[in-house]
């Protein structure tokens, strides 16, 4: 007997070549729409609107994933009954590869300056609760206890 897991891959396994390769390039194609999008949207400094694309992003991954491994579970029977849309189909891919890359760099950048942005606006409150007067030794005071350090980075992110 089957689970479903099981059941779920060996449908699509059993799709019909074009069926397969149709599903896998639609899905494939409206994952690079949605990363261009986000892309585009975190150049513009929009990270609260890229966000909001995270769900479908991560929907659309996950479904390729299935599309991209019963293709290559298929691909002798997908090469033999429907090679223009394997061909298609690989095509597609290195546009997907393409668009990821530039994704990726575009939210490495756009952590780094947030990143820097956070750390100069926490020495800037750091540097403005630093005394300015001399204490009884002729030293500038000490620092103050402090109850909160200003701004905290998280850099698991």
């Amino acid at each position: 007997m089957m689970n479903a897991a099981a059941e779920r891959l060996a449908a699509l396994d059993s799709l019909p070549a074009a069926e397969l390769c149709g599903l896998a390039m639609e899905t494939l194609e409206n994952l690079v729409v949605v990363l261009n999008q986000e892309t585009t949207l975190l150049r513009a400094g929009r990270a609260k609107d890229a966000g909001q694309l995270t769900a479908e992003k991560t929907r659309l991954a996950q479904d390729y994933m299935g599309f991209a491994r019963s293709v290559q579970r298929q691909s002798a029977r997908l090469r033999a009954e429907a090679p223009a849309l394997v061909d298609a189909l690989l095509g597609g891919h290195d546009r997907l590869a393409t668009q990821m890359a530039e994704n990726l760099r575009v939210i490495a950048t756009a952590r780094s300056v947030t990143e820097e942005l956070l750390t100069d606006v926490a020495k800037a409150i750091n540097a403005k609760a630093r005394p300015k007067t001399y204490g009884a030794n002729g030293e500038i005071a000490g620092q103050p206890p402090q109850a909160a350090s200003g701004v905290s980075i998280n850099r698991a992110l």
